[in-house]
């Protein structure tokens, strides 16, 4: 069975970071998705409530605001709670595995930050060879040097060529 949910839509209002009673960061948000047809001239949208956890949750509460565009993947979970009158009241959410911010942080949407620049720093692996730390995937033009990480490349440091016998080969 299959429930995989892939959005891209702006934030409705400023994410909500809560925490639970352990410490589990919890962020709800809404996501405003365009819908691939106008009616009578004038564009449609779903509005989709959402939840992130954990370090996402805070990145997101931190770094994104109201009006954001986001790209998210994810799956739909409903629930249940009973209301303050007694009716049961029906839930649907999707709970966001993975959150991309899409724009850059300098659109005035009040704190984003591009996906590029998010990827890299959130990512725990490596340094960079050189003087500046540039955010992966950002066109920076030709007259900037090129960055190389010093972990991606296995054979940096090799003498020469290596011995491999063809028992080691998966083919």
């Amino acid at each position: 069975m299959i429930n995989r949910v892939v959005l891209v839509g702006r934030l409705t209002a400023d994410p909500e970071l809560r925490y639970t009673p352990n410490g589990i960061a919890s962020c709800k948000f809404r996501v405003a998705v365009n819908r691939p047809f106008k009616n009578e001239g004038e564009q449609q949208a779903d509005f989709i409530s959402c939840v992130a956890w954990r370090k996402q949750a805070e990145n997101l509460a931190n770094y994104i605001k109201k009006g954001g565009l986001i790209g998210l993947e994810g799956r739909i979970q409903t629930g249940s709670y009973e209301g303050q009158d007694g009716k049961r009241v029906y839930t649907t959410d999707v709970v966001a595995d993975s959150i991309q911010f899409l724009e850059p942080r300098s659109n005035g949407t009040g704190g984003t930050q591009g996906a590029s620049s998010y990827e890299s720093s959130t990512n725990t692996g490596g340094m960079y060879q050189g003087t500046q730390n540039v955010p992966q995937g950002q066109n920076y033009g030709d007259n900037q040097p090129s960055y190389t990480r010093v972990d991606d490349d296995p054979f940096a440091n090799s003498k020469g060529p290596i011995e491999v016998d063809e028992t080691d080969l998966p083919f």
